[in-house]
């Protein structure tokens, strides 16, 4: 959770699913911009986080410009 009052935990898309979102968190991970020094095989080796789930936050990151490390 956030400290601040309706500030969003993350940024990250809900499409993503939330054990995802949750094992993103719980590495330290709250900002979509973030994932850009890990590849997608390191976010994939999380516990929560499927192949499902990578393919919506590659498709978010794309949005903004960004991608995967190495990619």
């Amino acid at each position: 959770m956030s400290d601040e009052p309706g500030t969003p935990a993350d940024d990250f898309p809900h499409g993503a699913g939330n054990p995802a979102r949750g094992a993103l968190r719980a590495a330290g991970y709250t900002r979509l911009a973030q994932l850009t020094t890990l590849t997608a095989a390191e976010v994939l080796a999380l516990h929560g986080v499927g192949p499902k789930a990578i393919g919506v936050l590659r498709e978010a990151l794309a949005a903004e410009g960004l991608a995967f490390a190495g990619e």
